[in-house]
């Protein structure tokens, strides 16, 4: 099939090289022309696993091309993707929706009779409606669906090419039957099509996120308890997770959520809500957000009790700047939230990442950054550990133990095994567990993080 994809940010990139790549005809469209020469050049806008490879293959084949115009778009498909952006707006909580908007505008005079325009942008519900109906006053014949994406920074590729599901939301069979055949490789794998109504599978998208994000901040505020009641996170999070009904993923206690997505969108959920009369029903978002901030805060606050109360003078290494490990996103990341924090407080900051350290540059120039932990570590007085990338696990507790001033861990993301860096000598700190010194005594049981004193006590 020939198709289009309109935008061509991080989903846009990623669904536009992975359509090219199961045998589509796909013109790639932006309105930024830098970004266009550069995935014409083979060059990614994101760091994403995967991606570069499969952009190089389709590019040299040809399936996938790349314009600036949306009369191109228009000419070269009856198909057409959009993946704009949908920030917060400026003036409160709801999602700015401008591009979407200025997509569909800009369609709307060159689009032949039977042309399906696919939103896969997060968006409130009713807005497939809202533009569908736009859409038909300039453009008779035309019609709206929305397909919404599920993708995971750095596991972009393969929730594309190996969806969980696939979610349509469509007004006729005409269109169902458009983006059955886009989809068609993905169902001979037997992949689950669910097809419903437009406004419907706006609110799957959201309602995925929001329940996502509510699972991290409800351990997160169990870890606050463990903190309070002297228990262990670690554990509780185990024996959660082994009922089936509640499932271990998504239930791992650390610094919280961040990103382009989960923040923005459970907030526009929440506005949209307000806006259709169901205020009440989403309540619970406002306190998910509220505890997911205040992981942030607790962080900086149980960083500068380690330091003995203050932060001025002192040397903080920072481990991460990208909200989450395989991405080199750092929008809203609280990993650069954190170490802000601790430098306007008087602290000299160190950052290291595998791979944001650029867009950490760009978004945070007050602070120093180094592409070598060593580097980083070396004389600090305190290591936090934000983001919980693969290569930070497989650090040398010992080694890092000669470098720094004092071998002080705090791990905010709970993904680091404390009993190498507990029997290098460091003092491990991990929220929601008791405190791991070197004056513990042995016979307690490290790998539960039993051994200590609570890491910060209420």
């Amino acid at each position: 099939m020939k198709i289009t994809v309109i935008g061509t940010g991080y989903v846009g990139a990623v669904h536009a090289a992975c359509m090219a790549d199961i045998g589509h005809e796909v013109l790639g469209v932006d309105v930024d022309a830098d970004r266009i020469r550069a995935l014409a050049s083979g060059r990614a806008p994101v760091h994403e696993p995967g991606l570069d490879e499969i952009l190089a293959r389709t590019l040299a084949s040809g399936r996938l091309r790349l314009s600036t115009s949306l009369a191109d778009a228009a000419a070269a498909a009856s198909t057409h993707f959009i993946c704009v952006g949908t920030p917060q707006r400026s003036d409160g909580q709801a999602a700015d929706l401008r591009y979407v908007d200025a997509v569909i505008d800009g369609l709307a005079p060159h689009l032949r009779p039977g042309s399906l325009v696919v939103g896969k942008s997060t968006v409130p519900a009713g807005t497939a409606v809202r533009l569908g109906a736009r859409l038909a006053a300039t453009s008779p014949g035309t019609e709206v669906a929305w397909n919404p994406e599920f993708l995971r920074e750095g596991s972009a590729v393969e929730d594309t090419l190996r969806p969980a599901r696939l979610v349509v939301g469509v007004a006729s069979a005409h269109a169902e039957a458009v983006l059955r055949a886009v989809y068609a490789p993905m169902l001979r794998a037997k992949v689950p099509f669910i097809s419903t109504d437009p406004t419907t599978a706006e609110l799957v998208k959201v309602a995925a996120n929001a329940f996502l994000a509510t699972k991290i901040s409800f351990i997160n505020a169990m870890a606050e308890v463990c903190d309070a009641a002297a228990a262990d996170v670690a554990v509780l999070s185990a024996a959660l997770g082994a009922d089936p009904r509640i499932g271990p993923r998504f239930l791992q206690s650390g610094l919280g959520f961040g990103g382009s997505c989960f923040p923005k969108d459970i907030r526009a959920f929440a506005a949209r809500a307000a806006q259709i009369g169901a205020a009440e029903s989403v309540e619970i978002l406002n306190e998910v957000d509220r505890i997911n901030l205040r992981q942030r805060r607790r962080t900086v606050d149980r960083a500068r009790e380690l330091l003995g109360g203050s932060f001025t003078g002192r040397r903080v290494a920072v481990l991460g700047a990208a909200f989450k490990p395989d991405s080199d996103d750092v929008r809203d990341s609280p990993a650069l939230a954190v170490a802000v924090a601790a430098s306007r407080e008087g602290a000299d900051v160190l950052v290291h990442d595998p791979q944001a350290l650029d867009n950490a540059r760009a978004t945070c120039p007050e602070l120093t950054y180094a592409s070598d932990v060593p580097k980083v570590c070396d004389d600090a007085d305190l290591v936090l550990h934000l983001t919980a990338w693969q290569e930070y696990r497989k650090l040398n507790p010992a080694s890092l133990a000669e470098v720094v001033r004092t071998a002080v861990l705090l791990d905010a993301r709970n993904s680091l095994d404390p009993q190498p860096w507990w029997s290098a000598g460091w003092t491990v700190c991990v929220p929601g567990r008791p405190l791991l010194s070197p004056s513990a005594l042995p016979s307690t049981s490290a790998s539960s993080g039993r051994g200590g004193e609570q890491c910060m006590p209420s």
